[in-house]
């Protein structure tokens, strides 16, 4: 999307990230049992991100590859980083009684449940993108502060919700399996990748309505979303397999107490 010409324009979004810092900074401050620092370093990374994607115009390239840059930032790096902070978990530690039920009765609702399959978020997230740039739906946001805004709450929204079904640590009621997420994951890795190609090879006509187009900018906007849309579900990947991991070992018993070093590598008891 193109940036909005302005300095209030910005303000208010990176207004918007810096209270999501500072209120989870205050959670953490909050929680007398100690809260893990990775999980809170992965949250200030994603609002970091954040800030980037919604901060002036500068930061980022200028013209369709700036735009690519935006999407990515705010509907696939940032919510994996911010899904990775555990917000909903740490709420569950500092709240009070009356806003923990409050909370579980939200993650038990049906529609949550709904929403939450990793199949369903992929739906919204790389499913939306489609609508977005195949359809006059990009060209009207350029126009449109309200579009242009609602839009990249959308891309963080369904992004956020995606990382969450997939890798998300907090709590999910009903949560599919490994094959389930790791399915949703390659179809919607997939999807990103055909939408970029389609993006590139007709780039004379995609996306619709635009008043001026620049292939060569379009064609670079479209390899950005395809090398860095892999990067990102890579990362999406990796901290799968590594919740996959850690899950399994969590589940081998340690060895009783003096049985170590009994069993030799044929298996049999008191060969040394």
């Amino acid at each position: 999307m193109t940036a909005l010409v302005g300095t209030g324009s910005h303000t208010a979004p990176l207004v918007a990230v810096a209270l999501l810092a500072g209120g989870y900074l205050f959670a953490v401050t909050r929680d007398g049992r100690g809260w893990r620092r990775r999980r809170t370093l992965a949250w200030l990374t994603g609002c970091a991100l954040l800030a980037v994607a919604l901060g002036p115009p500068g930061l980022l390239p200028a013209g369709p590859p700036g735009h690519m840059a935006q999407h990515l930032l705010l509907g696939m790096f940032a919510p994996l980083a911010l899904a990775l902070g555990a917000p909903v978990t740490l709420l569950l530690r500092v709240a009070p009684p009356g806003l923990r039920r409050a909370v579980g009765r939200v993650l038990r609702a049906r529609p949550v449940h709904l929403l939450a399959h990793p199949a369903t978020a992929a739906l919204l997230s790389t499913g939306g993108l489609w609508l977005v740039l195949l359809t006059p739906l990009y060209a009207a946001a350029e126009g449109n502060p309200w579009l242009h805004h609602g839009l990249h709450l959308h891309y963080l929204l369904a992004g956020y919700l995606f990382a969450w079904s997939v890798v998300g640590p907090d709590p999910a009621p009903r949560r599919p399996g490994l094959p389930v997420r790791a399915g949703a994951l390659l179809v919607a890795a997939a999807g990103h990748s055909v939408l970029a190609k389609f993006l590139y090879a007709h780039a004379e006509t995609l996306p619709p309505a635009l008043g001026e187009r620049d292939v060569d900018a379009l064609h670079a906007a479209a390899r950005l979303m395809y090398y860095g849309g892999d990067l990102a579900e890579l990362l999406l990947a990796v901290a799968l397999f590594a919740w996959w991991y850690r899950r399994g070992a969590a589940r081998v018993p340690a060895p009783p107490a003096g049985q170590v070093g009994r069993y030799s590598i044929s298996g049999r008891p008191g060969v040394p």
